[in-house]
């Protein structure tokens, strides 16, 4: 009498043998436009999380290499957009953007060294240190990040009509996914592709 787990193995070959979902059986014809195996699929039968992280991705390109004449990028402007409130320190610029300590010591080093913000010892505490935007700072902000541009970069080849039906998608999808770092709905959101997002920042150098 067969054994409980050779009957196990032989039902997981048979399992395996089989068609998955949507696969073609062995000896027929393959149905007209069926991608073939080890062949990388169309975009149009991509599933809907590639295709909405490849659209960020290439987004945030076209953003950096618009930023990069400035010497900036998606991570750094949101920086000076936050600073136009006034100093801040290290911790409150991480914290309200939503990355690590660490992360943000990398990207304000990177905007000092172009001489957009500068660091000055705390008046009530010595061993802290406030950063400010400086004169150059404030012009850079208002030219790279031109929040025309950015729309324009985002909404490429859409409808008047089809920008505002995927406003209303991704804002219910946000809703989804809240994070204590996102802002209220009433507060400004900084200018960019990406401005404010965890993910993206993890790039900055």
């Amino acid at each position: 009498m067969p054994s409980p787990a050779s009957d196990a193995l032989a039902a997981g070959h048979a399992h395996a043998a089989s068609p998955g979902p949507g696969a073609t059986p062995p000896g027929q014809p393959r149905p007209t436009g069926a991608t073939p195996p080890g062949q990388p699929r169309p975009t149009g039968q991509w599933p809907t999380g590639r295709l909405i992280s490849a659209v960020a991705r290439r987004i945030e390109r076209d953003w950096n290499a618009h930023l990069a004449h400035w010497d900036l990028n998606h991570a750094s402007l949101p920086v000076l957009y936050l600073l136009m409130g006034g100093p801040r320190s290290q911790r409150e610029l991480a914290t309200a953007s939503g990355v690590t300590e660490q992360t943000m010591s990398r990207i304000i080093v990177r905007l000092e060294r172009t001489g957009y913000v500068l660091r000055q010892a705390d008046q009530g505490d010595r061993r802290r240190h406030a950063v400010l935007i400086t004169d150059l700072g404030r012009q850079t902000l208002a030219e790279a990040g031109d929040p025309r541009v950015a729309e324009q970069m985002s909404i490429r080849g859409l409808a008047p009509e089809q920008v505002t039906q995927l406003r209303a998608i991704l804002a219910v999808m946000m809703a989804q996914r809240p994070r204590a770092t996102d802002p209220h709905l009433d507060d400004e959101a900084p200018a960019g592709p990406g401005a404010g997002d965890e993910e993206h920042h993890h790039g900055a150098r």
